[in-house]
């Protein structure tokens, strides 16, 4: 019912998304044929999901069960396709095999005809997926560890543990495989367990069990899924019916020690950490052996982000879930609902899979995005305040009453006709002092920058005035700049670009130390209302176009 609410809505055929202000239309595909690698540990729901997805989505599947489980999952299949049938859907939509053998799973995923391959199962059968030739969907395996530190609620977290563990007998794969316990809580943790039925192993038992669920290096697929009663008697343990769960308490990861894998049936490695450092290192440990990218848990108090966040930074896996079973956490909606319900959980490039997340309808059509021509936009900033008409200037002058030291750029000429003149005896008047720099010449160049800098630097202005053409504008603008910020990268800010809301380097904002104002004599580039200025390199002769609306 999650998956059904999840998806039932979400439109997976024809035009999806239509947005003619912006002219983008995307249009859903069917994939076409999928092959369906159906495992043994959920050969039912596996199989249900993945029809509901190619029907959802419209493609065509073919199972391939596991041999051990073929009769439930072609029963499952047939189920899903009568009902299909009887709703409109195309005879063949779902088939399946009814012998499966490997090879016949092999000359499956190597058809021609088939268009995506949908695998879930072991490393092996993955593997194989990704080496058919055709795009492959496949997810990995499992090792999932518990880490239950000191502030957790205990209560919450081992029932939480033995609802995941015990559901279908541990077959999930993002069931929990491992649990490890901060020292400070680990008598209490275990006492807990013990009360609500689960069976601690002694070291002979816990040997016998050793034995039992491995073979030759390989996980015994007669445990998969069975019972504790079941197991006892496989191993020739006395055990009460009643025991939910096994737990051997044990210290070692990886090969030596069988109980650090992914057992796949109602047993659980435990393990004793002195810290919560302690604690991480062993759980991913647990990842890196087996399990990478699949699944990890953490029972702590939800105020505890630090916590939170070391586990997650920590452990290379997909879902990192906190105070969750995982078993149904790991599915999703159960115990989040922005976590998406899929039965097919991507263990991303750790797992060596394709996906990361849980596979859904998007992951099984081709979008086609198609675009009509939309330019940018276009955008115009000019400066806040823009004074004009005859006799407009001493007016304008006089709004600046407040400030202290104005710099005057401008050109000599405009210097020896006494422009500048006309605007230093209004600020004179009104209490602002002056200086004038007027060696800018036509086309300005770095040098005079610098030196325009170095002038400012020792008046300190907190208002910048560039008089006359284009040269002076430009010139007054980069010594602004460059007054504000002298960190300011000139190689940067000389970066071309397509856009200017969109360039790569960006100028940061003017106007902490100095304001700018433009006095124009000329009606010529309009550089006093622009965002551009054009500097050149008097070593090499090469003009530089800055443009940045924090110049305007």
């Amino acid at each position: 019912e999650y998956i059904y609410n999840k998806y039932k809505n979400e439109k997976t055929c024809g035009i999806i998304e239509d947005d003619k202000q912006f002219g983008i239309q995307r249009i859903a595909e069917p994939v076409g044929i999928l092959a369906g690698i159906v495992p043994t540990t959920n050969p039912t729901s596996t199989a249900i999901f993945k029809a509901l997805l190619a029907l959802k989505t419209r493609n065509g599947i073919i199972f391939s069960p596991h041999p051990r489980a073929k009769k439930c999952t072609i029963e499952a299949a047939k189920i899903v396709l009568d009902a299909a049938v009887a709703a409109g859907a195309p005879a063949g939509i779902i088939g399946w095999i009814d012998e499966p053998t490997v090879a016949l799973s092999q000359q499956l995923m190597q058809h021609p005809q088939i268009n995506l391959i949908l695998a879930t199962g072991g490393p092996a059968m993955v593997r194989a997926a990704y080496s058919s030739g055709h795009a492959s969907l496949g997810v990995g395996s499992g090792n999932t560890p518990a880490v239950i530190d000191e502030t957790a609620h205990i209560k919450m977290a081992v029932s939480s543990i033995l609802i995941s563990k015990t559901f279908d007998n541990g077959m999930i794969c993002a069931s929990e495989q491992s649990v490890i316990v901060l020292d400070d809580v680990y008598e209490d943790v275990r006492q807990e367990f013990f009360s609500r039925g689960a069976y601690f192993l002694n070291d002979l038992e816990k040997q016998k069990i050793r034995d039992l669920i491995f073979i030759n290096g390989r996980l015994n697929p007669e445990i998969v899924g069975q019972s504790v009663a079941k197991l006892a008697q496989m191993s020739g343990l006395d055990i009460a019916k009643e025991a939910k769960v096994l737990i051997t308490e044990v210290d070692e990861v990886g090969t030596q020690e069988p109980l650090s894998y992914e057992k796949l049936s109602p047993i659980l490695a435990m393990y004793r950490a002195k810290n919560f450092l302690e604690a991480v290192t062993i759980a991913e440990k647990l990842i890196e052996f087996a399990g990478l990218g699949h699944t990890s848990v953490l029972y702590t108090a939800p105020e505890r982000r630090d916590r939170i966040t070391e586990f997650e930074n920590t452990l290379r896996t997909s879902r990192v879930l906190v105070n969750t079973p995982s078993s149904q956490g790991a599915i999703g909606d159960l115990y989040n609902f922005r976590l998406d319900p899929s039965l097919t959980l991507g263990c991303g490039s750790w797992g060596n899979n394709s996906v990361s997340d849980n596979v859904g309808p998007r992951h099984l059509i081709n979008i086609k995005t198609v675009t009509e021509r939309r330019e940018n936009m276009l955008w115009f900033r000019v400066p806040p305040k823009v004074y004009f008409k005859y006799g407009c200037l001493p007016v304008a002058l006089g709004d600046l009453r407040g400030k202290s030291r104005a710099l005057i750029i401008t050109d000599q000429p405009l210097f020896e006709l006494g422009i500048a003149t006309k605007v230093t005896s209004v600020l004179e008047e009104i209490g602002i002092k002056t200086q004038v720099f007027y060696d800018v010449e036509p086309d300005p160049s770095l040098t005079t920058i610098h030196k325009g800098l170095g002038q400012t630097n020792g008046f300190q202005p907190d208002v910048i005035i560039a008089i006359g053409g284009g040269s002076p504008m430009d010139a007054a603008k980069v010594i602004w700049l460059m007054y504000e910020h002298p960190e300011t990268e000139f190689d940067g800010l000389a970066m071309r670009f397509m856009d200017i809301r969109k360039r790569v380097y960006e100028l940061p904002s003017l106007g902490q130390k100095a304001i700018f104002v433009a006095i124009p004599t000329t009606s010529g580039t309009g550089s006093e209302v622009t965002p551009f200025a054009v500097v050149t390199d008097d070593r090499t002769g090469i003009k530089y176009p800055l443009a940045d609306y924090a110049l305007t």
